[in-house]
């Protein structure tokens, strides 16, 4: 079924009408998370069989009571069944900054159940659309091998491309952004913090370029804070970020009931039901 969007329909409190209290909006990488990332991507991990843990750290002290505990930190797990590949929620576990936005989700894989290391991670800030990472994780749970890829940067683009956003002039093959210049898509240095299982990372000069690996972010304006940023070590499979962009860049539209302040003004929008 095929749903119009309207740019004038207003979102604001519900008249004694009854407006519709959920809009379909687009395009979905300005939609935000709807305000439920963790129950969302939580909701497809649990679908696809992975197992959850929720690990709480804490403070006692002595001859105190055990629910007077203070809770410092908490996490929650999704492994999945073969024990390769698994994610975590670590918005409340002190997590590092990614384009000045805390870190929400972090995504890892290994080569096989005997090592204690992940090859290769991923990382997701809140306002992420939880429909995209969903698709990273769906595509991520059906691989038989998820830290081998095979598969050359090109894939990343043309997922994008496919759905009109625009190469970069100067680097065509490495960067990408949407057709409004709000969200940008780049191959190349990763961040600091990013985690690798790469030994090459570990021995680099300081003036030393490493192993470039993808970075996405959303930013409303020029110089505005973010919206949302994701990055890719560098040794994630293309074809895992692929899937990654392409639904990022899809122009389907996406079921909202919270819009971000930031991007509200930029989303056309239908009522839902």
């Amino acid at each position: 079924m095929e749903v119009f969007l309207n740019p004038d329909f207003l979102l604001g409190p519900v008249p004694p009408g009854g407006a519709p209290s959920a809009y379909w909006v687009g395009p979905r990488h300005l939609a935000g998370d709807d305000g439920r990332l963790y129950d969302s991507v939580a909701d497809t991990l649990t679908g696809l069989g992975w197992t959850s843990l929720t690990i709480v750290r804490g403070r006692q002290e002595p001859d105190e009571a055990p629910e007077d505990r203070q809770v410092l930190r908490s996490t929650v797990l999704h492994i999945s069944p073969d024990t390769l590949r698994w994610a975590q929620w670590v918005l409340a576990d002190e997590p590092f900054l990614l384009g000045e936005l805390p870190v929400a989700w972090q995504v890892s894989a290994r080569t096989d159940a005997s090592s204690p290391l992940a090859a290769w991670s991923a990382y997701f800030t809140p306002e992420i659309p939880g429909e995209v990472l969903g698709d990273f994780l769906h595509a991520l749970d059906a691989g038989d091998r998820p830290a081998v890829g095979l598969t050359a940067p090109e894939l990343v683009l043309e997922a994008v491309t496919a759905h009109g956003w625009l190469r970069d002039i100067d680097q065509p093959d490495a960067r990408a952004t949407d057709p409004t210049f709000t969200t940008r898509l780049s191959l190349g240095d990763v961040p600091p913090l990013i985690q690798d299982g790469n030994p090459r990372i570990l021995t680099l000069a300081p003036d030393e370029a490493g192993p470039a690996g993808w970075q996405a972010w959303a930013e409303p304006a020029l110089g505005a804070p973010y919206l949302w940023a994701a990055s890719f070590s560098a040794g994630v499979p293309h074809h895992f970020v692929a899937a990654f962009t392409a639904s990022l860049s899809s122009t389907a539209p996406v079921l909202r009931r919270v819009l971000p302040e930031s991007t509200r003004d930029r989303l056309l929008r239908a009522p839902a039901g």
